[in-house]
């Protein structure tokens, strides 16, 4: 199975003051594609640190990282940031959409700083992505326009247009109510059963139970690094929650 991303003893440093903050402390780790792949740990664990570190936002104090084979740590900003645009797509949990725009348009954003796309294919892209997470009634919605729900499903197809070898999703159902969150979680696990790699950071231990495989982190350390046998069906869950009545 392909390699998408590879840790070697990955430390990170910080500087507080005259003191030196250990973030990450020798974290080691390969996924392949196709997995799915849930992070946790408390505040403080260094979940945060490594997000930055695994979306190329940051660097680490020593330690190798391999995205997609590429060797990240010895690269420039420039083409850092270059790579991260072609080869992640990013979730968050606040959405980080442009409220004053459509759907289609914060869809096409990633591809904008792509010269080889023409105005054209960013379009049908986008239009494909936002049809791929359910959203074809919402096109040419704004952002202010609609739920919390499809903003976060705007976001995926953001995340989707260029094809990326991996989704990263930071806390991507924590501004969401229960039934909402599930409705992301079966959409989540459909991108995986696609054959999606996704690296899913939080600190709600149930999301466990969804994915493939769990990582732990604690002191910038992995105490856990378990695969999920008995993956739990988020559609089936979502399936029994009440309707609600708006």
């Amino acid at each position: 199975m392909k390699e998408i991303i590879r840790l070697e003893n990955i430390k990170r440093d910080f500087t507080v003051g005259s003191e030196t903050v250990h973030a990450l402390r020798g974290v080691s780790f390969t996924i392949c594609e196709g997995e799915f792949v849930t992070i946790m740990g408390t505040s403080g664990s260094g979940k945060s640190t490594l997000l930055n570190i695994l979306g190329c936002l940051d660097t680490p104090t020593s330690g190798d990282y391999y995205l997609d084979c590429v060797s990240v740590r010895t690269m420039g900003k420039n083409d850092r940031a270059t790579l991260r645009n072609r080869k992640i797509g990013f979730v968050f949990q606040s959405y980080n959409l442009l409220p004053k725009t459509t759907a289609l348009e914060n869809v096409e954003l990633p591809q904008l700083y792509n010269p080889f796309v023409s105005a054209t294919e960013r379009k049908r892209k986008a239009t494909d992505a936002l049809i791929a997470v359910g959203l074809e009634d919402r096109i040419n919605h704004r952002s202010n326009q609609i739920s919390g729900g499809q903003q976060q499903r705007v976001a995926i197809a953001r995340a989707l247009v260029n094809d990326p070898v991996l989704l990263l999703a930071d806390e991507a159902t924590g501004n969401l109510d229960t039934r909402t969150s599930f409705e992301i979680l079966t959409l989540f696990q459909n991108l995986h059963n696609e054959g999606r790699t996704i690296i899913f950071v939080t600190h709600n231990p149930e999301i466990a139970q969804f994915s493939s495989r769990n990582i732990v982190l604690r002191d910038g350390r992995i105490t856990e690094d378990t695969h999920n046998s008995n993956i739990e069906s988020a559609k089936a869950i979502l399936d029994s929650l009440p309707q609600v009545d708006l």
